[in-house]
């Protein structure tokens, strides 16, 4: 019976072994892919600042309301959100945590009698929202397996298509970022209609000479601002997701060796009393031959 027991305990170490094996090269290869995700998301940056300080300034000197991007409806009656999961799991919370706060805003405008569509960015958002009957209207699933902007900017025309032609009125995009190895912060921001930045703000730094016109930049900025917003969010989102991913197959790693530790002491335990019981056995039977 005992030596069943030790060979259980052997089994169970081994199998503990080689789960602790497969979480260990799991966040190996999720922080190299952490190092490149963060890689990019910091040459992104710039130019995202750079396109928002530059329609900031452009969007002072015109009238705004007269570009369709800026134009915000009268009654809202539709909205979109773009929702930024991952493809894939073992990456702790990541998903929940986005999963709760868009469902909350998502159930907030239904309940307001809003036409709310979905646009999920990511399997796991997918067959979330989709096993909760929710209106998902396009699924783009497989996105992170390798983060093209080609593939983003057939969201974002997609989008800026809807609200041009009034079949929504406003977009919306929810996403997570990292604000270190092991928090994240959910974001929910407005993509359209563009929100026009205050007039002091954007004058504070001198007037300019635009050449061509203010109003033919805006109409060429408009696009592009709303492409490198749901760029940047895209990125932002993969890099805390691989993040997550490292911290949980860590945290697996280590209670996988806890587990170990443990059974280790368990099965050095049985031994012991196995080699204990032997041992009065043996004496037990010398003494029964005297």
């Amino acid at each position: 019976m005992i030596v069943a027991t030790l060979r259980d305990i052997r089994r169970r170490i081994t199998s503990v072994a080689k789960t602790q094996q497969i979480t260990k090269a799991m966040k190996m290869v999720a922080a190299a892919k952490l190092r490149r995700a963060q890689e990019r998301v910091e040459q992104a940056r710039p130019y995202a600042r750079g396109v928002a300080d530059v329609l900031a300034r452009v969007s002072a000197n015109v009238d705004v309301e007269l570009n369709p991007y800026f134009q915000e409806r009268e009654t809202i009656k539709s909205i979109t959100y773009i929702i930024v999961s991952a493809d894939r799991g073992f990456c702790g919370g990541f998903n929940s945590s986005i999963f709760k706060e868009a469902q909350k805003a998502i159930d907030r405008d239904l309940a307001a009698g809003l036409d709310v569509k979905i646009i999920a960015a990511g399997k796991k958002g997918s067959d979330y929202f989709t096993r909760r009957h929710y209106p998902v209207v396009a699924r783009y699933t497989e996105l992170f397996k390798n983060l093209m902007l080609e593939e983003v900017l057939a969201i974002s025309k997609s989008v800026q298509n809807s609200f041009l032609t009034s079949d929504t009125d406003v977009v919306k995009i929810i996403y997570t970022t990292a604000i270190s190895a092991i928090k994240t912060e959910i974001h929910l921001e407005q993509c359209l209609p563009i929100l026009a930045a205050e007039e002091s703000s954007a004058r504070n730094e001198g007037e300019y000479l635009f050449e061509p016109s203010p109003g033919e930049m805006l109409d060429y900025l408009c696009p592009s601002a709303v492409n490198i917003q749901i760029w940047q969010a895209m990125l932002e989102s993969y890099s805390a997701e691989e993040g997550a991913r490292m911290v949980a197959m860590e945290s697996a790693t280590d209670a996988a060796q806890d587990m170990i530790d443990s059974l280790t002491l368990h099965y050095n335990k049985a031994r012991q009393a196995a080699i204990t019981s032997e041992i009065s056995e043996i004496v037990g039977g010398a003494e029964a031959l005297k």
